[in-house]
């Protein structure tokens, strides 16, 4: 079985996804990670010459070749729940967790992460936090449709949101 871990950027995807492959012994694949090795850009070079249907394209190759992994922890982009046939696909690779977190927290793990803005562009033209809370807006509906097990990251450690997915697994 995999642990596929949903949610807004900033959110711990890929802190707890670490963690959490150790915790299990299971391999660990985050899907931007994937796509940049692949095409050997970073998501913000990706989306400056080609634009953000390419990188989409892209996340949905990797999504794609995931779907045939099992016993592994996968962290996604925080949009790829934004295509139909991603959700359809990541639903069926394992339990989706969720992990939230409100829109001034994102706003101070974004500022706090420099790498984040070096290698993550801007999604609107509009400003960080309108963007950040249209982004929630559009997209919490479809984190919640798919999510198994939803966990609000903003107050917890890596180490606890860990505890909590594995307490969880224990019961399914």
């Amino acid at each position: 079985m995999n642990v596929v871990l949903i949610g807004y950027r900033c959110t711990g995807k890929s802190s707890v996804g670490r963690k959490l492959s150790e915790r299990l012994g299971v391999p660990f694949y985050d899907t931007d990670d994937l796509i940049e090795n692949r095409v050997g850009k970073s998501i913000r070079q990706m989306v400056a010459e080609h634009g953000w249907p390419f990188f989409r394209e892209r996340e949905k190759e990797i999504i794609g070749q995931l779907a045939t992994v099992r016993g592994g922890v996968i962290a996604t982009g925080g949009g790829a729940v934004l295509d139909d046939e991603n959700r359809h696909v990541l639903k069926k690779m394992g339990v989706c967790v969720w992990l939230s977190a409100d829109t001034a927290t994102i706003l101070q793990r974004m500022k706090a992460d420099a790498s984040n803005d070096a290698q993550r562009p801007s999604l609107s033209n509009k400003d960080l936090q309108c963007e950040v809370t249209e982004g929630l807006g559009e997209r919490e509906p479809l984190y919640r449709d798919l999510a198994h097990l939803s966990i609000d990251t903003a107050d917890r450690g890596t180490e606890e949101v860990v505890e909590t997915i594995c307490q969880f697994l224990t019961v399914c």
